[in-house]
């Protein structure tokens, strides 16, 4: 996955009880997500709903689902 800013259409972040716990983006290629402290964007994948759902599965065991609002 290419992370340059010019190919990020929107964007939702993922906050949780402390935070911000990390960053969906839509891309012309189609979704992907990062986590705080990435480097790298982790996939492409078909909705949003699949990255929301990767992005959730990728957090630390108890964890509760993260609330995203579109920036």
């Amino acid at each position: 996955m290419n992370d340059n800013a010019a190919n990020v259409l929107q964007t939702w972040v993922a906050f949780g009880p402390a935070g911000a716990l990390g960053s969906v983006h839509r891309t012309e290629e189609g979704f992907t997500f990062k986590l705080l402290g990435d480097d790298q964007t982790r996939g492409v994948y078909p909705t949003l709903d699949v990255v929301k759902n990767a992005l959730v599965a990728s957090l630390p065991p108890g964890t509760g689902r993260p609330e995203f609002r579109e920036h």
